[in-house]
């Protein structure tokens, strides 16, 4: 009976090593299938990445020439035949091609039990569009014909530090509704000095689009100055769009129902040709000004007294990159002393490009008496317009000193100079010294023994106290651990609430500094963690509180407010509300905890 309990045990043994040795046999499969070699530009692409064992950190190839429409879903399957495990795992993706060409799908990797296994690449063409009459249009179909987004460039070959600007226009076809967008990713202007001409609401439009009746929305607009010559490339803006199709479908009263779709659009690159300016006629004064500008030289005043000051201003104003290049220096004689001057700036920056006007303010400061020309200022500019550089040339401008002292060093054929005075030798010569003075001697206080001196001899004693006292209510402080993390996030939410005021406009950041506000004050007041934090909490701890349910609605909004502002436009009326809003309900909040 052992006997025979011994060998059943074995044959158990045998059985599992051999199991175990199928499975070691038993390589890893790492593939990709793609649902077609060859397709359609308006059909969709699906790749299956299949693996019969688990593995980790899946790195799926770059998809540069397709739309992701869908994915990754995955999908496992496992199961046992006549004792033998059988294991998949799938990772799927959903693409559509982006134009017409062959393109290579690249590797994918995972790692299994530390080895890292790589998919073979495959090569996918993509035709012109097939005709699919017994298929009917499915609502990404219908939202790629009737959805586009682009980017509308003034100018494709300007000169270097020339103007363009780029607006950014949302068509959509009258059949389908758009319910919101978010930008996915925002250009990025490399080699431009670029500024967003920013607005507060989108306005519809009635327009076309490839002679087609369109509804267009302008997104954005930029103004770009090129800061290099040669090919240069504006990246685009994606967005996803949240959109409602029409269907074929009716409902009960014959109307048409709609499906809601979400697409990803983008505008795509856009490429320009920069200009370099031309080498021929460059004036070696020439500072980088591109426009058409006008110079003006001007003094506060012509004629004045020796160590008086007078204002002289360098004045360019126009149409052109008026923050992007230096102005003329003043020269003057070394007679007169001449400070650093003050830059001013009145420029605004319209679709067009800038204008207005930039100036340095000089004070000048004359030695002697005499009169000094301020010698013509020079500025050179390329206007783009004739292709051309352009001088401009100020008029000479007389500074008259009236009364001051005479240098001997400068000989002045204008000024009138007169007689010199004679001062006779003799007695009287000196009269004018005064030679008998009135000293008066120092008394110097004795030190010893006074007020003073018991004073600062007993300060440090009666300062024992103070020090003791003071450090140990610094101590007891630094073991308050949870009252300094109240102070902490009571400190932060002021400082946000300060910053989101500051950052009144710019909708991102304002929002995050606001966010950043109210949980740091739910922090100080209800002695709670960031990761506690959600809506229900919050409303249950500020009831239990006894605050008023106003204050809880209003609380709650704001910060509705703050997540919304993620994905949808705010104007900066609407970001001033808020704030006013956050102040109240902060200062109302504080009376009531």
């Amino acid at each position: 009976m052992i006997r025979s309990l011994k060998t059943y045990c074995l044959l158990i043994s045998l059985l599992c090593v051999s199991v175990v040795w199928a499975q070691d046999d038993e390589g890893v499969v790492f593939e990709m299938k793609a649902s077609a070699e060859s397709l359609g530009v308006n059909e969709k692409l699906r790749l299956d990445f299949r693996m019969n064992q688990d593995g980790d950190n899946f790195s799926p190839p770059d998809f540069q020439d397709f739309i992701l429409i869908m994915g990754p879903t995955q999908s496992i399957s496992s199961s046992w035949i006549n004792g033998k495990r059988t294991y998949s795992k799938t990772y799927t993706y959903i693409l559509k091609p982006t134009r017409l060409g062959t393109f290579k799908v690249g590797q994918a990797s995972i790692e299994i039990d530390g080895k890292i296994y790589k998919t073979i690449a495959k090569n996918i063409k993509v035709t012109s569009a097939v005709e699919r009459p017994n298929s009917e249009p499915t609502a990404d179909d219908i939202a790629d014909a009737n959805l586009h987004l682009v980017a509308e460039v003034s100018k494709s070959k300007p000169y270097l530090n020339e103007a363009i600007s780029v607006v950014y226009k949302l068509y959509v076809s009258p059949s389908i509704t758009v319910s919101n967008f978010r930008p996915l990713d925002n250009p990025k202007y490399n080699n431009f000095w670029s500024q967003d001409m920013a607005f507060s609401t989108y306005n519809v439009q009635n327009g076309s689009y490839q002679g087609k009746p369109y509804r267009y929305v302008v997104l954005k607009r930029v103004v770009l100055y090129p800061q290099k010559s040669g090919p240069l490339e504006i990246a685009p803006l994606t967005l996803e769009v949240s959109l409602n199709v029409p269907t074929n479908r009716r409902d009960f009263f014959g109307g048409r129902i709609y499906k809601q779709t979400t697409k990803v659009v983008s505008a795509g690159k856009r490429n320009i040709q920069v200009r370099p300016l031309p080498e021929n006629g460059k004036p070696a004064n020439f500072s980088g000004a591109v426009g058409d500008f006008d110079l003006k030289v001007t003094t506060s005043k012509n004629s004045l007294n020796a160590q008086e000051s007078l204002q002289a201003k360098v004045e360019v104003s126009g149409k052109g990159n008026l923050k992007l290049f230096q102005l003329p220096d003043l020269q003057v004689p070394s007679s007169l002393e001449v400070y650093e001057p003050e830059y001013e700036e009145n420029v605004r920056t319209t679709i067009s490009g800038m204008q207005g006007k930039v100036s340095n303010s000089y004070t000048v400061v004359p030695e002697y008496r005499g009169k000094y020309p301020i010698p013509p200022v020079n500025f050179t500019f390329f206007n783009p317009e004739s292709g051309k550089y352009e001088n401009l040339s100020s008029g000479e401008i007389i500074i008259d000193v009236l009364e001051g002292p005479v240098s001997s060093a400068i000989s002045n054929a204008n000024a009138d100079i007169p007689d010199k005075v004679i001062v006779e030798s003799g007695k009287g010569q000196f009269s004018f010294l005064k030679l008998d003075p009135n000293f008066m001697p120092i008394v110097r206080e004795p030190f010893f023994g006074t007020s003073r001196y018991y004073t600062w001899l007993f300060a440090p004693i009666l300062l024992i106290p103070l020090v003791l006292f003071v450090r140990r209510k610094r101590r007891e402080i630094a073991e308050d651990v949870e009252g300094n993390k109240l102070r902490r996030a009571n400190k932060l939410a002021r400082k946000y609430l300060s910053t989101a005021k500051k950052e009144l406009g710019d909708k991102e950041a304002f929002y995050v500094a606001l966010e950043k506000a109210l949980h740091n004050y739910l922090k100080a007041k209800l002695r709670i963690e960031t990761s506690e934090f959600s809506k229900d909490k919050i409303i249950g701890l500020l009831s239990d509180k006894s605050v008023s349910q106003t204050n809880i609605d209003h609380f709650v909004a704001l910060l509705k407010n703050c997540e919304m502002a993620r994905y949808s436009p705010f104007s900066r009326v609407q970001m001033q509300q808020d704030y006013q809003q956050a102040s109240d309900v902060i200062s109302s909040l504080d009376k009531q905890l």
